[in-house]
């Protein structure tokens, strides 16, 4: 996936100005910027959501708008920062629900699906909620169960807003531990936002910054990721510590 002097506004706000970047299999992106930066607005975009304000976007050999509905949706998974459980669904149900775009010739779930279903809810340690309504689930159950959904897509691509809202410390982990061997092993290709710079150095190969502005800066985490790149970013002065083989991000003290 690329995109071409890819332009996004939002009302007369410009966001990102002309961004030239491409996403390789096996790297995990994280989108890093203040609130309304256009973080949200850019995977929205990738994902076929929205049209871009200027530019284009390439999935394969071809324009985002060429590919078919059916088609785009098994090239790329999207996972959206907020959700609304209007139906009771079971976990297991709203899971197979993304199998959707390969059941184009059949009327029900095949076996395939359901194990591609049940394998997602293990990897995301709700497999024991299958049966349960999702209106009934707490907020990191449910966030955990539209990932596994997202996974039971079976894409080369993940676009996920701030995959890691909702959950416990032990199940963030668990998630990044996830997406990074997914990346390593299955040469899938991550593009995640999120709002915790030490989750997401402690997984990703590159990452995007949104200045909001139209300012944008893309490259690998150990050229993008520093301390006063990021508190221009961010708005705010980022110091950085060491702590064995990690490095760690944390506010500066105000200074009174």
């Amino acid at each position: 996936m690329r995109t071409l002097d890819l332009t996004l506004r939002i009302g007369d706000r410009l966001l990102v100005r002309e961004l030239n970047w491409r996403v390789e299999a096996g790297q995990c992106w994280c989108v890093i910027g203040r609130n309304g930066a256009g973080k949200s607005t850019l995977l929205r975009t990738l994902a076929g959501l929205r049209d871009p304000d200027g530019g284009a976007i390439r999935v394969g050999e071809r324009l985002l708008h060429d590919w078919h509905a059916p088609e785009l949706a098994r090239q790329r998974a999207y996972l959206p920062q907020g959700r609304k459980d209007a139906f009771g669904y079971r976990a297991i149900e709203t899971v197979l629900a993304a199998r959707h775009p390969y059941q184009s010739d059949q009327y029900w779930d095949a076996a395939a699906d359901i194990q591609k279903a049940r394998v997602a809810l293990l990897a995301l340690d709700v497999a024991h909620l299958a049966e349960r309504d999702v209106r009934t689930l707490s907020g990191g159950e449910r966030q955990r169960v539209a990932i596994a959904a997202a996974l039971a897509q079976d894409t080369p691509w993940l676009l996920l807003d701030e995959p890691a809202s909702a959950l416990d410390l032990a199940h963030q982990v668990s998630v990044m531990e996830l997406l990074a061997r997914l990346c390593r092993k299955q040469e899938k290709a991550v593009v995640m936002v999120s709002h915790d710079l030490n989750l997401a150095h402690s997984i990703s190969s590159h990452a995007l910054l949104l200045m909001g502005d139209g300012r944008w800066m893309a490259g690998p985490v150990g050229e993008v990721m520093q301390a006063q790149i990021l508190s221009d970013c961010l708005g705010y002065p980022i110091e950085t510590v060491r702590h064995g083989n990690r490095t760690l991000y944390i506010p500066a003290e105000a200074r009174r």
